[in-house]
């Protein structure tokens, strides 16, 4: 069974988390007593065998053969996704239309909480969320770049130093992971999900004292600056987890179709650690 993660996205799908029904039956035997064309790798298939020793013999089939997802699926699946957000994106900002930001957010939201508890498997509906997720992106990055602007900085800058900074945190989780230096294990995965849980029910809880204080609470200076640094790292450490449910999930042969529903988890997991590391940067560019 695989280990679950703190990414609903991922943890609403029965057959990535082990719950629902996995596995595909054995490939037909061949029939007895039959011509079933030329021996292949010396055995003949035109002897009666019992059914059980001829579908030992056939040959195995791969992923691609039962309709199994295979950790490539997700690895192609998440560039497409990541190449629509970057599309929308860089509209969002050339056309000037960051004030789309917030609504694009509040579709983002709604979108995802839909694919996620209904386990949509469409590409259509999951590639419109990454178009939105990108608009919301592009605004966001516009806003956080005019900021900065104004204050005296490079804004634009911080919106590529997000971008190198998330790329790199990325790459190196994936390189701790698959190199064994950080190893899933149940102690390590009730300790990113209580820290990650506690961190949203932290953030909720700041973002209505804002509303109603009219400042940013523990998102803004020296506070904001710690609270951001454990956000980054709690959205690295789900980046593994993430890592971790989606390969084994392939072993188990999950059906391919959540190929793009494994994509989406990552995707939403990657906005978290660049909407992170982006407020972060902006923090910092404000500073003496």
């Amino acid at each position: 069974m695989a280990r679950e993660s703190t990414n609903p996205a991922l943890t609403r799908i029965p057959a990535l988390n082990g719950r629902g029904a996995q596995g595909y039956p054995p490939p037909p035997t061949p029939p007895t007593g039959a011509p079933y064309g030329p021996p292949a790798g010396g055995i003949d298939y035109t002897k009666r065998q019992d059914p059980l020793e001829a579908g030992f013999d056939r040959p195995d089939a791969g992923p691609r053969d039962t309709g199994r997802m295979t950790v490539d699926d997700v690895i192609m699946r998440t560039g497409i996704m990541l190449a629509v957000v970057f599309g929308a994106a860089a509209l969002t900002w050339v056309s000037g239309l960051a004030a789309l930001a917030f609504p694009a957010a509040i579709v983002g939201l709604v979108l995802g909480l839909v694919i996620t508890f209904k386990q949509i498997t469409n590409p259509a509906a999951i590639l419109a969320y990454a178009a939105v997720e990108g608009v919301f992106l592009g605004g966001l990055s516009k806003i956080v770049a005019d900021s900065v602007g104004f204050n005296g900085g490079d804004g634009g800058a911080v919106v590529v130093q997000a971008l190198v900074g998330t790329a790199g945190v990325a790459a190196l989780m994936l390189f701790l992971y698959k190199s064994g230096r950080i190893r899933v294990t149940p102690q390590f995965q009730k300790m990113v999900i209580a820290a990650t849980l506690g961190f949203f029910v932290l953030i909720m809880a700041n973002l209505v004292f804002s509303l109603f204080s009219g400042g940013p609470g523990l998102r803004g200076g020296t506070l904001g600056i710690l609270v951001g640094v454990v956000a980054i790292g709690l959205a690295s450490m789900n980046l593994v987890l993430d890592f971790d449910l989606i390969e084994k999930a392939a072993r188990q042969g999950v059906p391919e179709r959540y190929g793009w529903l494994a994509a989406f988890g990552l995707v939403v997991t990657l906005v978290w650690l660049y909407v992170e590391i982006l407020r972060l940067l902006a923090i910092f560019s404000g500073r003496d």
